[in-house]
């Protein structure tokens, strides 16, 4: 146990970030120089309620006091401090969705998640009148599709927000957002860094015969850059997000954001010709651009850094979610013959085989469709494994496969970039579930991407750390200090990165399979319509 650490805590000096992910919350605790010092967490899983992708406002609270608690727990048992004061708190969470409320402050429809795809006529018919992306994820979209779809609770709207956004209104009483997090609720000025006016007009104008008796911006939250403040922590709050009673009021927030904005700080990837890919549940590759694009792309975001610089982002709403019921299932095979794995050796030894196979993965094919794929035009989807007869079916070229999928409707999105808009990319860096195993999802990535992939030891942080450093910013950072200089020069100075160059044989392999995948998806596309 390190004293200086524990006297750091105990002078309230350690910075807190929580992240609510899709399938975990996470809570990171940090110390002077940005370091981890203690965590937390707690699992949890979406549900599928009347068609509807949700999480509901009980298991959100009981899930961010389970993560709190466990890190509080953390600190207890590492340095023997009882958790009562923190120095800067930040939360982050899954971008875009839907979450509406009524004057008193009661949500008035289940959260939506980035992971319905239902919005399709709002996204195409905004896309159109603003001449600027709009994707179904986005908060906006999912306003005008309830607008559109004549929903009773939407005269009753009084303020819309992103989960985030939601736990942070709660602690603090602020309706704010952190700008890269608002950049996937409606489009950003980026002069100005907040909410576009003229696309506000434009939306306004656009629902006036609907006789809806609010205006756009009275329901949005305010808009705040990196390193302004948003906020304290009220007593409510403290005693919301401490159950326990220890944690004192008036603690200092960060803007919250979204977890495409706390990857790109998690990897030191938000000065421009950087990258970052984020690979888990979903994924989502972000590019800080040097310019704007040359033309709208419906399959490519256009969102913002926390400091509110556009960022090209390409997202698949599907990743490792299938390849993990995979693993899951050899898993059970080796319990029933008397074989107790770990999880980390069951995913290791399987993801290590994948490297040994056939450089196309032997002639298979597999979807990880779990849900809807933006990217590919599906509002549903199904999981799936083809092979023919002349496939080369076996266990290595069978889990290379199922990690080419995890990444397929990606490469279509980044092939835009990269090939068509010549996009000029240095590197990307990797954070999240797929990079766990060293060297394996890297490789893959690299490959089927055609550039240097980096990961940092600090990789499996991510967000939650993310959002931590973003707070410790807002309360460290010296005058006129951007938040690139405080990364590079007091977080990431001293940081271990390991870079995995694309393999010519990897890369060639890859394209021959997105070649079956983009055939493929005519199989897929059946097993939606025949397999209800």
């Amino acid at each position: 146990m390190s004293v200086q650490v524990q006297r750091f805590i105990e002078d309230g000096n350690a910075v807190l970030g929580i992240e609510l992910g899709s399938t975990r919350i996470k809570s990171v605790l940090i110390g002077e120089n940005g370091e981890p010092i203690a965590s937390g967490g707690h699992e949890w899983e979406n549900s599928y309620v009347d068609n509807i992708w949700t999480y509901s406002e009980e298991d959100i609270w009981k899930g961010v006091q389970d993560s709190y608690r466990d890190m509080a727990s953390d600190v207890q048992k590492q340095y023997g401090v009882q958790l009562k004061k923190i120095a800067a708190i930040g939360f982050s969470g899954m971008m875009h969705g839907y979450m509406a409320f009524n004057q008193e402050g009661e949500m008035l429809v289940p959260f939506r998640t980035w992971r319905n795809n239902f919005t399709g006529q709002a996204s195409k018919e905004l896309t159109e009148l603003f001449q600027y992306n709009i994707p179904q994820r986005w908060s906006i979209a999912h306003l005008y599709q309830a607008i559109l779809n004549k929903e009773e609770h939407v005269k009753e709207v009084s303020f819309i927000t992103t989960i985030a956004g939601y736990i942070h209104w709660k602690l603090t009483g602020e309706k704010i957002l952190g700008v890269g997090e608002a950049s996937g609720v409606f489009p950003i000025d980026l002069e100005a860094k907040t909410f576009h006016p003229t696309m506000i007009q434009q939306f306004d104008q656009l629902i006036e015969p609907t006789n809806v008796p609010w205006k756009l911006e009275e329901i949005l939250p305010e808009v705040r850059v990196a390193g302004e403040e948003a906020g304290s922590l009220t007593v409510e709050g403290a005693k919301l997000l401490d159950v326990s009673g220890e944690l004192v009021a008036g603690i200092p927030l960060c803007p919250p954001e979204g977890d495409a904005g706390t990857g790109m700080v998690a990897t030191n990837s938000v000065a421009k010709r950087t990258g970052n890919v984020s690979a888990g549940t979903s994924v989502f590759a972000m590019v800080v651009l040097e310019k704007e694009l040359s033309k709208v792309h419906t399959e490519i975001d256009l969102v913002t850094t926390p400091t509110g610089n556009l960022v090209a982002m390409a997202h698949s709403n599907n990743c490792t979610s299938d390849l993990n019921a995979w693993v899951g299932l050899f898993g059970e095979f080796a319990e029933n013959i008397g074989v107790n794995l770990d999880m980390d050796t069951l995913y290791g030894t399987l993801y290590k085989l994948a490297l040994e196979g056939d450089s196309d993965a032997g002639g298979l094919l597999s979807f990880g469709y779990l849900s809807g794929e933006h990217m590919t035009h599906f509002e549903e989807g199904r999981p799936l494994f083809v092979r023919s007869s002349e496939s080369n079916f076996n266990l290595a070229n069978f889990m290379r496969v199922h990690l080419f999928s995890a990444l397929g409707a990606l490469k279509i999105g980044m092939d835009i970039l990269l090939k068509e808009e010549k996009v000029q990319l240095d590197e990307i860096l990797g954070h999240g579930g797929l990079f766990k195993t060293e060297g394996v999802g890297q490789k893959i990535m690299a490959g089927a991407l055609n550039v240097p992939v980096s990961v940092m030891n600090t990789a499996g942080e991510g967000g939650a750390w993310g959002i931590a450093l973003l707070a410790s910013y807002m309360i460290n950072k010296e005058n006129n200090e951007t938040l690139d200089d405080f990364l590079n020069n007091k977080v990431f100075a001293n940081q271990e990165v390991a870079t995995i160059h694309p393999d010519q044989v990897d890369v060639t392999g890859y394209e021959q399979f997105m070649d079956r995948y983009v055939k493929g998806l005519a199989i897929e596309r059946a097993a939606v319509e025949n397999l209800k």
